[in-house]
């Protein structure tokens, strides 16, 4: 099996586009025909198989959909690709090999690592691409388990799908995207592709295009972008698929950036500034260092005269001013709230162990 990720060329993205739902077989041809119009498009998806919150809604139309995608490769030379959710699935792609060439772990599969593993088991020896979508719940633990237990199955060609995360309030998106999370695990795995899916993000076709901009701002590898004939008449997610004609428009309008450049002049412009970010890290580390110090001195004092650690008033009042003095300098409000948070977590630890310590003893 020819390696689809692995052997992509050096800043060609991988732009996967198709239905959520194979609905029919005039619905899946037609959508791949013309999304097929555009040579930006790599692979055609659709959902054979659809796992829903609730019994009763359109849960896929089944294995007959693999013949559909098998005349879609025959018709425009598309590659293709579906998603498994069970060993049964994977064991009925792979009489189909013919017809997929990648499959995809949903969101809700990821965040179970007994049905992964169940995956994996099935895959193992079998040359065949994989991607894996993040869980719904922002874990990165459970994301990298998920393509590690696949790569310690044998399957060489991996790719991350960034599909954002579940979030816990109402919010104008579908899915919060949590971008530091996509990067943390292309940090742990620089060599696989993240391939990023605005459609699941957005939940609403209106945001699409500004979400596949930031993703390639971000070096992402590619997009998947549910694309339908008929997005009204979608049996599931249709708010979130745009037609064939929208894609292709999307796609042309796209800024595509470079990872680097050969210009000289703007290399050494950039270490320089690099190099002063850099000493300005450093310094913000060494004054951190110091800070806890005194956090620890504190925490001894108050040990000593049974002081409780957390002081409301105080922490207000580090919270006000700070925010403050942030927005003063050009800092955005919920950035210096984000770091207090965190520094100040870090102190209640320093201080918890130093309350504790003589329990432990």
């Amino acid at each position: 099996m020819k390696q689809i990720f692995k052997t992509r060329n050096n800043g060609e993205l991988i732009i996967i586009a198709g239905p959520c739902s194979a609905e029919s077989e005039d619905q899946v041809i037609d959508t791949a025909k013309e999304i097929a119009r555009s040579d930006k498009v790599n692979i055609f998806r659709a959902g054979i198989w659809k796992p829903r919150t609730k019994p009763g809604n359109f849960e896929g139309i089944g294995e007959i959909g693999l013949d559909w995608l098998k005349k879609v490769k025959q018709i425009t030379g598309l590659l293709t690709t579906t998603e498994a959710a069970t060993p049964e699935h994977i064991e009925t792609i792979l009489k189909y090999r013919d017809a997929v060439d990648i499959i995809w772990i949903g969101a809700r599969t990821t965040a179970n690592p007994f049905s992964v593993q169940a995956l994996a088991d099935v895959l193992t020896g079998v040359d065949i691409p994989v991607m894996v979508k993040n869980p719904l719940n922002p874990d990165i633990k459970l994301w990298a388990g998920a393509i590690e237990r696949f790569a310690k199955a044998g399957i060489k060609d991996i790719a991350a799908v960034h599909r954002g995360f579940y979030p816990f309030q109402d919010t104008n998106l579908r899915n919060l995207p949590k971008w530091e999370l996509a990067i943390e695990i292309k940090s742990i795995f620089p060599k696989i592709p993240i391939i990023n899916d605005p459609s699941h993000i957005s939940g609403n076709r209106k945001y699409i295009a500004e979400i596949a901009q930031k993703a390639l701002d971000l070096n992402f590898d590619g997009l998947m972008i549910e694309t339908h004939i008929n997005p009204s008449a979608a049996l599931s997610d249709s708010n979130q698929q745009i037609t064939p004609k929208t894609l292709i428009k999307l796609l042309d309008n796209l800024q595509i950036r470079k990872a680097s450049s050969n210009n000289s002049e703007f290399s050494e412009l950039l270490e320089r500034y690099r190099e002063q970010i850099d000493s300005i890290d450093y310094q913000l580390l060494e004054l951190i260092s110091k800070r806890m110090k005194i956090v620890k001195n504190i925490g001894e004092y108050k040990l000593k005269n049974n002081v409780t650690i957390f002081q409301l008033k105080r922490w207000l009042d580090i919270t006000l001013t700070r925010k403050e003095f942030g927005r003063s300098i050009g800092l955005d409000e919920q950035f210096v709230k984000k770091l207090l948070s965190l520094v100040h977590r870090e102190s209640i630890r320093k201080q918890s162990e130093i309350m504790n310590k003589n329990k432990l003893t």
